[in-house]
């Protein structure tokens, strides 16, 4: 039995998107047991739900909030609560083994780290989410947001924890890890890019990471890589670029298909492909971003997500504890510092 800590009460829709999905998440997933976080009069709805057990909390971290606030005041936060559920009591055991909340990003990862401190070795968590690329899967990249600055050992220890993420989670023994930069040759990029190249090559040629070698930005969408590497400001620029591009994009398509009555019957001829089309690239689908490299598994989701994208998470989440993905994140760290020079 998998037990999930979700904050109920995070997100721009709260409980209005968190119940629902939760509901449909437990209606299919049997071996799945949610530790429901929120105000007492929020939970009373899922009272007669099976596999649940409710956790009651009197303050609610607000989209606006600062870090700050988060951290030093609202100490009976549900997103707090929901946290605390991964910190091991005295005989070593946790209240669940992986956190959701749709939350403020910063206070999630600030509490997070706060609370659950990170993995020996790992000097700052990153944020890891995956995004649809054409060969019909999708590519996992970090970070997301999290370190602006990086040097180029935490590019090193992103790829480490990237890998233990995707073979956790898809099954591959050895997936590829792609440094993306300004161009695929060697010389090019920024010296921390150069140095973080070395520091990859060399932990490829001692079978720690599958390394590809330097990627651009459409190699994310094309699938070249499993996993690409980047500091969070890159990566936080990509996924936003890319979000924005399919907005405008879906946003053209219905207005020439809407412009006359002959658009609309092609429209019409083309309904089949173009929800096709909308199932594959539907990033709700891949929602829930890992906040790797913390003593506990816990996931990020949009905090514009509706319930089918937070159920996605929810499931991701599952997936993550299921194949033990914190185990995997902290044997590759191990295997990575005790053959790094010192």
């Amino acid at each position: 039995m998998v037990r999930l800590a979700v904050d109920c009460m995070g997100g721009d829709q709260g409980p209005a998107m968190t119940l629902p999905a939760c509901k449909s998440f437990l209606a299919s997933h049997p071996q799945a047991h949610l530790v429901l976080v929120g105000r007492a009069d929020v939970l009373a709805q899922a009272k007669a739900w099976p596999r649940c057990t409710l956790v009651e909390a009197t303050e609610v971290v607000e989209m606006h909030d600062p870090v700050e606030l988060a951290l030093r005041r609202k100490k009976d936060s549900s997103m707090r609560v929901a946290i605390s559920q991964l910190k091991p009591d005295e005989q070593g055991r946790a209240s669940a083994d992986a956190c959701v909340s749709a939350g403020n990003t910063g206070a999630l990862m600030a509490l997070s780290r706060y609370l659950l401190k990170t993995v020996d070795g790992i000097d700052r968590p990153a944020i890891a989410s995956a995004l649809p690329n054409q060969t019909g899967g999708s590519t996992t990249v970090l970070d997301l947001g999290a370190n602006v600055d990086c040097s180029a050992e935490h590019l090193l220890q992103f790829a480490v924890m990237g890998s233990a993420l995707v073979a956790a989670i898809s099954e591959k023994a050895a997936p590829t890890v792609g440094l993306l930069n300004v161009g695929e040759e060697v010389i090019k990029g920024s010296e921390v890019i150069k140095q973080a190249g070395e520091l990859l090559r060399a932990a490829h040629a001692a079978g720690q990471i599958n390394f590809h070698g330097n990627v651009e930005g459409n190699d994310i969408f094309k699938g070249t890589t499993d996993i690409v590497v980047c500091d969070g400001f890159v990566g936080n620029v990509a996924l936003k670029a890319a979000e924005g591009l399919a907005g405008m994009i879906g946003a053209q398509l219905k207005a020439e298909f809407g412009a006359s009555w002959l658009s609309k019957l092609s429209a019409l001829a083309a309904l089949p492909v173009l929800r096709r089309f909308k199932h594959r690239v539907d990033h709700r689908r891949f929602n829930g971003a890992a906040l790797l490299g913390l003593r506990g598994l816990v996931f990020k989701s949009h905090g514009s997500a509706d319930a089918f994208s937070f159920e996605c998470a929810l499931t991701r989440a599952y997936e993550a504890a299921r194949h033990d993905l914190l185990d995997g994140v902290h044997a590759r760290v191990a295997a990575t510092l005790a053959a790094a020079p010192q």
